[in-house]
């Protein structure tokens, strides 16, 4: 069965007094998750209207690497450093592209 890969959405909501804590928290995933086997795309947008929000643009080559990613040391520690910045827990989807 051939694979394809897998795009993800994920919109991070900061509370409104932790934007700057927490964009720190999530730029420093870029690089370690870019080098990442199956990344082939992984970019951190921030809203110019509404500083509180966050949105990962991310393709990976197969849903095992997606979920190998969610499995790392660094995003685990992401995860746990920005619970108590988050004002909402983080929305991420899976697309398929069409």
């Amino acid at each position: 069965m051939p694979t394809h890969s897998v795009h993800v959405v994920a919109r991070i909501s900061a509370r409104p007094d932790a934007v700057t804590q927490l964009q720190t928290v999530l730029t420093a995933l870029l690089e370690p998750t870019r080098r990442e086997t199956g990344c082939h795309r992984y970019t951190l947008l921030h809203n110019q209207i509404d500083p509180t929000d966050f949105t990962f643009v991310e393709e990976w080559a197969d849903a095992a690497a997606l979920d190998a990613h969610l499995q790392t040391p660094h995003l685990q520690a992401a995860l746990a450093q920005a619970a108590n910045l988050l004002a909402a827990p983080p929305d991420i989807r899976r697309y398929d592209l069409l």
